[in-house]
């Protein structure tokens, strides 16, 4: 296989190392730029990362619209901004995270064809 006579015991012609065992030596040192995956605070999973997303404005009900599918959420104040973060679960179903200044304020599973605006 060429990719293992390359990678352990090939020298690469500008580093003058073997590529295997100069990773080995940076990961060691810490000075790699690959980093372990985290998600950063104020998000909670990688479901508020890898999603879509759309803002919305809280009615008076406390209530958002997405093409005529109306969603009562929880914990809300009337007129503020909301970033709903829509990740698939699966082919029939979404969750629906809602955000309001950082913080998390509601969690909804919504079916995917009253969702029908919105493309995965």
């Amino acid at each position: 296989m060429k990719y293992t006579r390359y990678n352990y015991k090939q020298v690469h012609s500008t580093t003058q190392e073997i590529p295997y065992f100069r990773f080995q030596r940076a990961r060691k040192e810490r000075i790699s730029l690959f980093r372990e995956f985290r998600v950063k605070p104020p998000f909670q999973s990688v479901k508020d990362i890898f999603c879509l997303r759309i803002h919305r404005t809280i009615d008076s009900y406390r209530r958002i619209s997405i093409n005529n599918l109306q969603l009562k959420v929880n914990n809300a104040t009337p007129k503020k901004m909301v970033t709903l973060r829509i990740y698939p679960l699966n082919n029939e179903i979404s969750e629906v995270r809602f955000w309001c200044e950082d913080k998390l304020i509601d969690i909804q599973r919504v079916k995917n064809t009253d969702l029908k605006g919105v493309h995965f």
